[in-house]
């Protein structure tokens, strides 16, 4: 079956689903949002926790109560969001085949936005070697299980490792495991970890594991510190957390290109990329920032793709942005004409640095910052940094020093 919408979302998360609603709102036609999951509102869904902004009333949202509210609102404006659909690839520039409860489908669309999120790297892809037993798992992974099955869940054992850092998502994993009746014998994390960070659970900072040791289940991690003493941790669970990857495949598929730091596909300042009419947004463009940001950026975007539909040029921005020193990425990809703000996430803890922003060799801006900088946070660079970016000129190159 073949038809035609005005707006394709793919993925009904926090940015999809902003996106979805702006637009429906906004007049935009036919706005269809395709979730290949069972339900719609992405990662929060499984964060039983608060954090997530509060409601009307200003009562503080947990996870599943931020996306029951975003899926209405995108309903509520006139979005069609199905559940339960897989993109399997392009026909076209703007066309997608879709596999779907009812069948096979051919979607084109008038403009495509890719909202496919991000997804933690599992033991394998971090290259920790070891069996595939039961009770090694992902935070996602974890979060689902005790959701769907309660803290009884096949794989929650009684004695937990969790790999991860200082970062509201290891945090998560912590506080799921407690809730289930789970010990949690230590958080080990390569990054140096604040003390308390994690309450009484221990933390072993500057520490990596090298082995999963056990068949069946677990039986224990194999450690290294960094003075490079080793040591084997018992316990039946190990969740890995963190280390975040865009979902990236579908743009692959596309031949998008990708920005070299993030592994996203690249996109200017109002989330064009190099193919006219598709557009990127949210965690795909970079891993992993909150839920609020990320549905920021979808309603951000639904300004440049209210102008794809009514006909106006593509000026997607031509100039790379790259990162010296010990920065691990920086966002958007691509500049152009506007100031536009940048996302940049260090490699380390940085003590007030001083970042400058150049191209060809000129200073666009040069600043002290007054905090400390963590690797689990992204530093926002208002537009004033990229103001006097030369369209026809060189790479813009963001660069830190202590």
């Amino acid at each position: 079956m073949s038809r035609t919408v005005d707006v394709l979302v793919v993925g009904a998360g926090p940015a999809g689903l902003a996106a979805a609603a702006r637009l429906a709102a906004a007049g935009a036609g036919r706005v269809e949002v395709l979730e290949r999951e069972r339900a719609a509102g992405g990662a929060p869904r499984h964060c039983a926790r608060p954090g997530f902004g509060a409601d009307a009333l200003g009562r503080p949202l947990d996870g599943p109560s931020y996306a029951r509210r975003a899926v209405r609102a995108a309903l509520g404006a006139g979005a069609t969001v199905r559940t339960g659909v897989s993109v399997t690839g392009w026909a076209g520039p703007l066309t997608l085949d879709v596999t779907a409860p009812t069948g096979l489908e051919r979607v084109r669309a008038r403009a495509v936005v890719l909202a496919t999120g991000a997804r933690e790297r599992p033991r394998s892809a971090r290259l920790v070697p070891g069996s595939r037993p039961a009770g090694v798992l992902t935070t996602g992974e974890l979060q689902r299980s005790v959701l769907r099955f309660g803290p009884r869940a096949e794989y929650i054992g009684r004695r937990a490792v969790v790999v991860g850092g200082d970062e509201p998502v290891t945090r998560g994993a912590v506080r799921t495991l407690r809730a289930a009746g789970v010990e949690v014998a230590a958080v080990v994390s390569e990054l140096a970890v604040r003390r308390g960070a994690f309450g009484s659970v221990p933390v072993l900072g500057g520490t990596v594991v090298t082995e999963v040791v056990g068949r069946g289940r677990p039986s224990g991690v194999a450690i290294r510190g960094a003075d490079g003493r080793t040591a084997t941790l018992r316990c039946d669970t190990v969740v890995f957390t963190g280390d975040w990857i865009p979902d990236h495949e579908l743009a692959r598929a596309r031949g998008l290109p990708l920005a070299p730091g993030t592994r996203g596909p690249a996109t200017d300042g109002a989330f064009r990329t190099a193919e006219p009419g598709v557009f990127a947004i949210g965690n795909l463009l970079r891993g992993v920032e909150p839920a609020q940001a990320a549905a920021a950026e979808g309603r951000a975007a639904a300004v440049a793709v209210l102008d794809r539909l009514a006909g106006r040029p593509w000026p997607v921005g031509r100039v790379p942005v790259e990162t010296e020193g010990p920065l691990r990425w920086v966002s958007p990809a691509l500049l152009g004409r506007e100031a536009v703000p940048l996302l940049v996430r260090p490699e380390r803890r940085l003590v007030r640095p001083v970042l400058t922003v150049t191209q060809d060799g000129v200073p666009l801006h040069r600043e002290r910052l007054g905090g400390s900088p963590e690797p689990r946070r992204s530093l926002r660079l208002p537009p004033r940094w990229t103001s006097g970016v030369d369209p026809a000129g060189g790479p813009v190159v963001v660069s830190a020093a202590e």
